[in-house]
Parts: C-alpha cells; structure tokens; sequence
C-alpha cells in the first residue's frame, strides 16, 4: 500500500533565501533516489499553522522506513535544520487529496 510521509516546518527568521536553495538544489532532488518521491508543497500565509507542509509518497511503509533510516536522509534532515524550526513527520496510508 502506498503511504504519504507528510512534513511541516518553519524557515528560521532571516534565512529564507538560504532555505528556498537547499529546498531546490538538494533536499528535493535527493529524496527522489531514496525512493520518497514529492508530490505537494503547501506554504501558510494566514493562519496558525506550519508555515511549510510537504507531501510525498513511497511505495510502502517498509520502503519508506528504509529510506528513512538512510544515512544520507537523515544527513538532509540535519542540513534542513539548519534553516528551519519545529520539524515534525508523520506517515499515513495516501488517499488522493489534501490530508492532515
């Protein structure tokens, strides 16, 4: 079954322009080969929330569970927070649409 990992953050105060290009030039492009494919990227302007929600998919739990105990993810999540603060994860079965 597939699952959805779903990812909510906020870019620490003065470094957006440093986050947007690691978002660009690395973090996206290199999830892709662990098998974590994006599928939405959702950015909160009113409203209290994450200011960042992003989604994707893996082909099953087992499959993401591997790509997340990878050295080089948890190298990207370390690098990530080094722009960003109150990082949070969840994986859920993916049904089309918007989840929560």
């Amino acid at each position: 079954m597939t699952v959805k990992l779903l990812m909510t953050w906020d870019i620490l105060p003065n470094r957006e322009q440093e986050y947007f290009e690691f978002v660009v030039s690395e973090f996206i492009p290199k999830i892709k080969p662990l098998g974590i494919k994006p599928v939405d990227a959702w950015y909160t302007v009113y409203g209290d929330a994450s200011q960042i929600m992003v989604t994707a998919k893996a082909e099953n739990q087992t499959a993401l569970e591997v790509a997340m105990a990878s050295g080089e993810w948890n190298r990207l999540v370390d690098d990530l927070l080094e722009f960003v603060d109150n990082f949070s994860s969840k994986v859920i079965p993916a049904r089309p649409g918007f989840q929560l």
